[in-house]
């Protein structure tokens, strides 16, 4: 998606018109929703530097350019963008990272990683930042290899004076450097040589098209490159605040194996953000680094998936030894691993065991059990009554160890085609959270609503003809019948309305996320959370219902088998309202995390009537969307100052 498309001519007038900013502010607040004065401020200075830049008749009038266009399968913007074509007639492309930085700091322990002193955050080099930008539109776009299509990328500092010894250019950053040029104030001239040198005339939009329009990759999954992966090879190039985790991960658990001072890391993230990969290069980095760790996950579907991927190249000893059970460390000696890498922590309970009655609290036997521990954790996808975890019970188990605690925050989205818009919609739609963009879903991610459960399924089967990456998940609103465990001819999930009969996941495999034939089986919650698929097939039960005007939750629908609400009807007895709270947010956090496991769609069938058509409304009023709440370009512009973002 592209907010602002323009010949250089054109975008030389908009400049000289001083309308520039307006015309981008219009096409984002319709397109995506509205944003900050911060960020026109720095539309208004960045693209007047540009002008400057442009402003030569040897770069040509009809040379394509684009503002603000957001990479497929990923929610990052890429600033500026020029195509055409080079002295031998090839597609070239420049892109362009824009920043309004004045000083930055060196940090020396990290790779690519720069202090900004606007706000004394740590984030990624601009160069770094631009070459990512370039190797993602490589990466997601089939005709940039196919068709020849060359990426220059560079960054521009207009506001930045470098200075002699400059952290900026410091010698650690060079490997980025030399990919993804930087320029600074008084650049003008270098910036436009270097412009100039990849594109001599106009390709008349045709590298732009291409990369706006041409056929995107399926996006890798983490089950898919997991081998590659733990055979050090680099599958997911990490963006911004992924990079930030990734070296500040590396650098206390350096710091604690050395210094013998227990650290432990809390990284919050939304469904999508890119924790599981994250926690999967760290377990490769620190294994590469001679650190004794472990990947530690509650739920077993990622644990079982993962295995299976990697049955054909090591041994189940290995593997074993890799990725555990978040109950296993009750009987660990103090500090017996160097780092424990918790994924899904908003999983993690307080006994452990079969029967619940071994170790104290899980948090607190990790925590012992290594020098370094880091939590990935999402508190709105708590989904059993039995998740405990939490940021403050992490941070109290930390303080009684004398740990020292990180916290920082993952905010791009790789899940749901990138959408930020479809996860705010969600939120918004169960009231998890208010969201400024409601109704903004993205028109890159498939949404549909069905009348027919059949419907749905048909269209997730053809879909997972083309590369078993479709699956059917379901509210736990139907038992799983013992006899249907291993029979698939035996029906858990009827709905009588529609002649619609399906199976629970069959229980002889652990794998049902993977296997070819499980498309014809519907999964549930504990199934499914910590994957992903590229559509997913949503059937809301009758837990879940639209009543006087607003969604409630009735968990007296859940089935007798399901196990994540165990426990409830005595807490009922004893404080019916404390029990209906606690239960209504696991079933909102249920379906959240069900409705957010496809990359590229999501399909919904709603078993109540008036929950099916108030969602059809909702998807209805998105597809036309255009965010009224948002202030006028005067309005915002009227109480303009002159302090310019952290872009």
């Amino acid at each position: 998606m592209i907010i602002y498309e323009a010949t250089k001519q054109q975008f030389m007038e908009h400049v000289t018109e001083d309308t520039i900013a307006v015309k981008i502010y219009e096409t984002f607040v319709e397109r995506i929703g509205r944003t900050s004065k911060s960020e026109i401020n720095a539309w208004n200075n960045s693209m007047n530097y540009m002008y400057k830049v442009l402003n030569t008749d040897d770069i040509p009038g009809d040379t394509t350019v684009a503002i603000e266009y957001r990479v497929p399968a990923t929610s990052m913007r890429i600033d500026f963008i020029l195509t055409g074509l080079d002295e031998h007639g090839a597609s070239s492309v420049v892109i362009i990272e824009l920043k309004q930085w004045s000083e930055v700091n060196l940090v020396e322990d990290e790779d690519g990683i720069v202090q900004t002193v606007y706000n004394r955050q740590k984030t990624t080099h601009p160069s770094y930042q631009a070459w990512s930008y370039a190797k993602a539109i490589s990466d997601y776009n089939e005709a940039v290899q196919e068709k020849s299509i060359s990426i220059y990328p560079c960054a521009y500092l207009h506001n930045y004076i470098r200075s002699e010894n400059d952290p900026l250019t410091n010698d650690i950053y060079q490997y980025y450097l030399d990919r993804a040029p930087v320029f600074t104030k008084g650049d003008v001239l270098k910036l436009r040589g270097f412009i100039m040198t990849y594109i001599k005339k106009s390709d008349r939009k045709k590298a732009l098209y291409l990369i706006e329009h041409g056929k995107i990759r399926p996006s890798k999954s983490l089950q898919d490159a997991l081998t590659s992966m733990l055979e050090g090879n680099v599958e997911f190039t990490m963006i911004q605040k992924q990079k930030v985790v990734y070296e500040s991960a590396i650098r206390m658990a350096k710091e604690a194996t050395l210094h013998g001072r227990k650290r432990v890391f809390i990284v919050e993230g939304g469904p999508g953000t890119g924790k599981s990969v994250l926690g999967i290069n760290l377990l490769v980095k620190f294994t590469s680094l001679e650190l004794v760790s472990q990947y530690v996950t509650k739920n077993s579907a990622p644990r079982e998936v993962y295995a299976k991927h990697l049955q054909k190249n090591y041994k189940k000893s290995y593997i074993h030894n890799l990725f555990k059970s978040s109950g296993v460390f009750h009987e660990a000696l103090p500090n017996e691993f160097d780092t424990l890498i918790v994924d899904e922590a908003h999983r993690l309970n307080e006994k452990s065991g079969l029967f619940k009655n071994k170790g104290e609290n899980q948090i607190m036997e990790i925590i012992r059990a290594s020098k370094f521990s880091i939590f990935f954790i999402d508190e709105h996808q708590r989904v059993s009554l039995a998740d405990i975890g939490s940021k403050a019970k992490i941070e109290h188990f930390a303080k009684l160890f004398n740990a020292k605690v990180e916290i920082m925050q993952l905010e791009s989205q790789f899940r749901c085609n990138g959408s930020d818009g479809f996860l705010a919609w969600v939120d918004d739609l169960l009231d998890i959270r208010n969201t400024a963009n409601a109704d903004s879903i993205d028109f890159e991610y498939e949404l549909q609503v069905f009348d027919n459960p059949n419907e749905l399924r048909k269209r997730i089967i053809e879909h997972n003809r083309i590369n078993n990456k479709s699956r059917i998940v379901a509210g736990y609103c139907w038992d799983w019948i013992k006899e249907s465990k291993n029979n698939s001819n035996l029906y858990d999930i009827i709905i009588e309305e529609h002649d619609f009969k399906m199976s629970w996941n069959l229980g002889n495999t652990t794998t049902w996320a993977i296997d070819r034939e499980s498309v014809e089986q519907a999964g549930c919650i504990h199934t499914c959370q910590g994957l992903e698929f590229d559509y997913v097939g949503v059937i809301i039960g009758a837990d879940l219902r639209y009543e006087n005007g607003r969604i409630v939750t009735d968990p007296f629908q859940r089935a007798r088998t399901d196990k994540s609400l165990s426990g409830f009807k005595a807490m009922y007895k004893q404080d019916p309202n404390g029990a209906m709270q606690q239960a209504d947010q696991i079933i909102r956090n249920t379906y959240r995390t069900l409705l957010t496991r496809g990359m590229k769609g999501c399909y919904i069938y709603c078993v109540d009537h008036d929950l099916r058509n108030y969602l059809k409304k909702r998807v209805r009023k998105s597809s036309m969307f255009t965010y009224e709440g948002a202030p006028s370009f005067a309005q915002i512009a009227a109480d303009s100052s002159n302090t310019y973002g952290n872009n």
